[in-house]
C-alpha cells in the first residue's frame, strides 16, 4: 500500500513576533491568543463556535497562508484581496502539508461570495443574466452548483459558513456531496453552525471559546443539544422563551 496523501494540510503552528498588539483584533481573541498548533482530520475538520469566537478569523488567515483571496473562490481570482492588509493572522501561522499537493483548491466564504462570482463573469466575459452565471441563481443555487460543479475532487476545500445559503434538506444534500468528495481524497476544513453538517461521521470537532480552541464530539456539542432539546420540546421551549414573565 503506498503512503496517504491526505491531509494534504496537517497542521497549523502560529508563531508571534514581538510586533503583536494583543490588545488588537484579532490577537485579544482567545482561541488566536492562545493559538499553539492545530492538527487537522484527513477528512473533515469543523470550526464551531459563537459569533466573534474566532472561527471564520483562522479560517481566513489558513487560507490566506495558502494563496487563497481574502474574498474567496480559486487560487486563479487572487486580485481580490482588497482587505489583505486588516487580516494579519495569516503572517504567524506555519503550514505544515502532505508529501502530496491537492489538485484542486476552494475558499469557499458565505459573506464574499458574491464578489467572487462577479470576478469570474469577468474572467469569463460573461453577462450576469445568463444562465453559466452564478448571479442568475439564489444565494443557494449558486452554493450547490460550486459544490456539484466546481469541486472536482482530489481536493482541500475550506468553506466559511456554507449554510448560510441552504435550507435544511439542501445541507443534507450538500452533506452528501461532501462526503462523494472526501470519497475521492479531498478533504475539507468548514466553520459552520450547522447540526447537520456537523453530524458527518468521524469528522474532527473544534470548539473556539473564552478558553481557546478544544476538541469535542458532536453529541456533547450545543448545536446537537440545543436543537435536539427544542425540537422534542418545542411547546414548552416557546413558551418559556417568549412568555414575558417566565
Amino acid at each position: 500500500m503506498g503512503l496517504l496523501a491526505k491531509p494534504y494540510l496537517q497542521r497549523i503552528t502560529a508563531l508571534f513576533g514581538d510586533e503583536v498588539d494583543w490588545e488588537r483584533h484579532p490577537y485579544r481573541v482567545p482561541a488566536v491568543r492562545e493559538l499553539s498548533s492545530l492538527d487537522f482530520h484527513a477528512d473533515v475538520t469543523f470550526f464551531i463556535g459563537e459569533n466573534g469566537a474566532g472561527k471564520s478569523t483562522l479560517l481566513e488567515a489558513i487560507a490566506l497562508a495558502l494563496g487563497f483571496s481574502i474574498d474567496g473562490g480559486s487560487r486563479n481570482i487572487s486580485n481580490l484581496n482588497t482587505a489583505r492588509e486588516r487580516a494579519p493572522l495569516f503572517e504567524s501561522l506555519r503550514l505544515s502539508k502532505s508529501f502530496k499537493t491537492p489538485r484542486d483548491r476552494y475558499f469557499f466564504r458565505a459573506e464574499s461570495f458574491h464578489n467572487v462570482a462577479t470576478r469570474m463573469d469577468e474572467l469569463y466575459e460573461r453577462d450576469a443574466s445568463r444562465s453559466e452565471s452564478l448571479h442568475a441563481r439564489s444565494h443557494g443555487e449558486a452554493f450547490m452548483s460550486v459544490l456539484l460543479n466546481t469541486f472536482r475532487g482530489h481536493g482541500l476545500y475550506l468553506l466559511d459558513e456554507p449554510e448560510a445559503a441552504l435550507s435544511p434538506n439542501r445541507q443534507m444534500a450538500a452533506l452528501r456531496v461532501i462526503h462523494q468528495l472526501v470519497q475521492q481524497d479531498s478533504q475539507f476544513i468548514i466553520a459552520t453552525h450547522s447540526p447537520i453538517l456537523l453530524a458527518y461521521p468521524n469528522a474532527k470537532i473544534l470548539l473556539f471559546d473564552g478558553t481557546g480552541i478544544s476538541e469535542m464530539a458532536y453529541e456533547d456539542t450545543e448545536h446537537y443539544a440545543i436543537t435536539r432539546d427544542f425540537l422534542n420540546h418545542y411547546p414548552k421551549r416557546l413558551e418559556q422563551l417568549l412568555d414575558p414573565d417566565g
